[in-house]
Formats: C-alpha cells, structure tokens, sequence
C-alpha cells in the first residue's frame, strides 16, 4: 500500500458556494532515500486564529520539521525499509540531514544517544501510523513498537522514528501545533 497521496483543498466561490479549490496527486516535497525518507507537505497555518480565505497554496514555502509560530503542519513522512547497506549515520549526518528540512537546531544528537536521529521541537505532534510500522525511540532508550491505526500524541520529547522493516515501507501522517514549554518542563530540558 505505497499510495502517493491525494490533496483536496476546499474554497468559496464569487457566490459563497463551496467548491474543490485543488485536488492533486502529492508528489514529495522532499526525498532523501540515502536516509530513508520522503515528506509530502499537506498544509501548513501560520498565527493563530488560522486565516480562513481562498488564498495560495501555504507549502510553497521551504520545509522546516516545525510548524510556524503559532502554526500548524500537516504532512505525511514515508520511511524507507531498513538497509543493511547505509552506513552507520554520524553526528554530521544527522545535522547534515536535519539541515535539509530546515531544521538543523532540532537534533539533539549525543555519542549516547539510542538513535542517530534524536530531535526535539517545541510543539505538540500526533502522529499516525497509515501503514507499515514504526518504532518510537525515545532518549530514555524506551522503544515503542506501532502499527497501522496507532497514535502518538509527542509533547515536545526527545525522540527518533524507525522502520523495523528490512522490506516494506511504512507511512505516518503528523498534525504538528506550535508550543511553548512550561517552566518546570523547560528546566527539565536544560537539565538533560
């Protein structure tokens, strides 16, 4: 079930009719199989409340792992099966891969860390497996196996995704919302 995703955007008319704005078969807004993965950019809001209009397409916009200031993102992240093959990733190249979403600050990379591609944002995730499955790494060393159907609700951990699979691929949809740690999680955090 490696479907490329459809889009369907609705608008008003001159008459306040609703109608199909854009339906489009998604091609990916990134792809980097030597890591692994493919993002297809669904939506993105930015301030809050969200603008309700006709206006442009809002992924035009280069990728960035997190939402906008008080934003939204809605993007599906295809994983690759597990290779054999890669080569083990190293510091500079998870920041190096992290930089090619936009988000370079967003590792958190440590030569003890349970996954090479270790990160953190200060949001609020649901992530849904579609198909496939994932393995939630988080930097207790914690390893949550999900299926298709499962949810994750991340608040702003340290954590990595992983496809155990050495030949299926696997797909999850994330609604990510722009967030601000509390005090006590933010001293936490330093602490760590």
């Amino acid at each position: 079930m490696n479907r490329t995703p459809r889009r369907i955007v609705t608008g008003h008319d001159a008459n306040g009719k609703s109608v199909v704005a854009m339906d489009t078969a998604m091609q990916p807004t990134l792809e980097k199989p030597e890591i692994g993965v493919a993002f297809y950019e669904i939506w993105n809001t930015s301030g809050s409340p969200v603008r309700v209009d006709n206006g442009a397409d809002p992924t035009a916009r280069p990728l960035q792992i997190e939402p906008p200031q008080q934003g939204s993102i809605i993007r599906f992240v295809d994983f690759g099966p597990k290779q054999a093959a890669r080569p083990p990733m190293t510091r500079e190249m998870a920041e190096a891969a992290f930089a090619m979403v936009g988000s370079a600050h967003a590792s958190t990379w440590k030569p003890d860390s349970p996954h090479p591609m270790m990160h953190r944002t200060e949001s609020v995730d649901y992530g849904i497996v579609v198909f496939g499955e994932i393995v939630l790494v988080l930097d207790d060393g914690s390893r949550t196996h999900l299926q298709a159907g499962d949810v994750v609700v991340q608040r702003g951990t340290d954590h990595a995704w992983e496809n155990p699979s050495e030949t299926n691929p696997a797909r999850m949809a994330f609604i990510l919302l722009d967030g601000a740690f509390s005090p006590e999680i933010a001293k936490l955090i330093e602490k760590a």
